[in-house]
């Protein structure tokens, strides 16, 4: 199973690699806007600390990212209507349709395959990827 997760993980990098290198990116760019569609998909508004707590970046480097993605238009800083020193960050429209028809094949495919399990299976499976993502994420952060 673990060497089944690592060949998963390579080709998910993959892919992900060749969208950072059509637009310009790195890698920490990419997980950068993972985390704030992420956060956006959950109805939240990500801060840049809290950007740096997801991609485990110091508050200099987490200013330099959100420079850098506002810059080349990926990201938008958005004030917070309820309160005007809390800045949020959005993706731009343009980001998002760069993501969608990049990872929008692969996500239909994706789910496609998926048809073909019950839900209690995918119950399972769900309950496997979220505890070796939380084992692979304390790992990664030094834990």
């Amino acid at each position: 199973m673990a060497l089944l997760l690592r060949r998963l993980n390579v080709e998910l990098d993959a892919v992900g690699q060749r969208f950072a290198d059509l637009h310009g990116l790195n890698r920490t760019d990419v997980r950068a806007l993972v985390a704030i569609m992420d956060a956006a998909r959950r109805g939240e508004s990500l801060t840049a600390g809290r950007l740096g707590e997801a991609v485990d970046l110091r508050s200099a480097s987490v200013t330099a990212l959100v420079d850098r993605l506002e810059r080349v238009g990926h990201v938008r800083r958005v004030r917070d209507p309820e309160d005007r020193r809390r800045v949020g960050l959005q993706m731009s429209e343009s980001a998002m349709a760069a993501g969608a028809e990049h990872f929008g094949g692969l996500a239909r495919d994706l789910t496609a395959a998926m048809e073909g399990y019950s839900a209690d299976e995918l119950a399972v499976v769900r309950r496997w990827l979220e505890d070796m993502t939380a084992v692979i994420t304390r790992h990664s952060r030094g834990s």
